[in-house]
C-alpha cells in the first residue's frame, strides 16, 4: 500500500470512508451479493456517494462509482480529486474497467483511488496506476468542435 499522506485528499479519507460505508449498506446486489459503496471527493470539496444497483439483465446494472459520478455531474461538479470504494471480501477490490474509464473522464493521472474493506483502506492507487496510458478527453482536443 502506498503512503496515504502523499495525496492532498488524505485528510478527507475518513469522511469518504464513512460516506461510502453508509451507502454500501443500501446496495441492491441480489445476484452477485457483492455490495459496493463509492464516494467521490471533487475539486470543489463536495462529496458524492452511491452504491451499486444490480439488475437481472446484468449489462444494465449500475456500479457504485458510475452512480457517484452521475450524482457529481447532477450536482454541478466535474472534477474528481479522489475516489474511495468499499467492498467486502478478503481481496483488494478495485474499480472495474468501465469505471476506471468513467473516473478517467473527470480526473487527472495523479488522482488518488482508495480501495477499502470493512476495516479501512487496503490499498491506494493513482488513476494512472489503474489505467496506464489511458485515452481521455485530452486525446480528442482539436478533433471535437
Amino acid at each position: 500500500m502506498s503512503d496515504l499522506v502523499s495525496h492532498p485528499a488524505e485528510h478527507r479519507v475518513p469522511e469518504l470512508f464513512e460516506a461510502a460505508r453508509a451507502v454500501q449498506s443500501r446496495a441492491y446486489a441480489p445476484y452477485s451479493h457483492f455490495n459496493v459503496g463509492a464516494a467521490i471527493l471533487t475539486a470543489t470539496g463536495h462529496v458524492y456517494a452511491c452504491c451499486n444497483v444490480e439488475n437481472a439483465a446484468y449489462p444494465v446494472s449500475t456500479c457504485a462509482e458510475a452512480g457517484a459520478i452521475s450524482m457529481m455531474i447532477a450536482g454541478g461538479d466535474d472534477s474528481i480529486a479522489a475516489v474511495l470504494t468499499i467492498c467486502d471480501g478478503d481481496e483488494v477490490g478495485t474499480c472495474c474497467g468501465g469505471c476506471r474509464q468513467r473516473i478517467r473522464e473527470f480526473s487527472s493521472p495523479t488522482t488518488a483511488i482508495y480501495a477499502c474493506g470493512p476495516e479501512g483502506v487496503r490499498a491506494v492507487f493513482t488513476m494512472d496506476g489503474l489505467l496506464p496510458v489511458s485515452f481521455g478527453p485530452d486525446n480528442l482536443r482539436g478533433f471535437v468542435q
